[in-house]
């Protein structure tokens, strides 16, 4: 196996690891769905699957994590864009 192969599987794994992790935390309670954390695992996990999605020809599977990844990029925005709002409020 070449170093770009182990890579990508380290990449998918990791992916793999982070999106349930976070659905693991979510599950328990200890997150919410509009949390930093939460959705930075969500947008890191699939991030990490569309490399290996798309090294192995899993072309639907990489799809859907580009989709998955782009709602977490949102849902981050948004949470930023709250944080910016509060800050700014609080400053006056």
């Amino acid at each position: 196996m070449t170093p770009l192969a182990i890579a990508v599987e380290v990449a998918g794994w990791i992916g793999a690891s982070l999106i349930l992790g976070a659905y693991l935390l979510l599950s328990m309670g200890k997150v919410t769905g509009q949390s930093l954390l939460y959705q930075t695992m969500n947008v890191a996990g699939a991030a990490g699957f569309i490399v290996n999605g798309w090294w192995h020809g899993a072309v639907p599977s990489a799809v859907l994590n580009v989709i998955w990844m782009m709602i977490g990029g949102v849902a981050l925005w948004r949470i930023a864009g709250r944080r910016r709002a509060r800050s700014s409020t609080s400053a006056m």
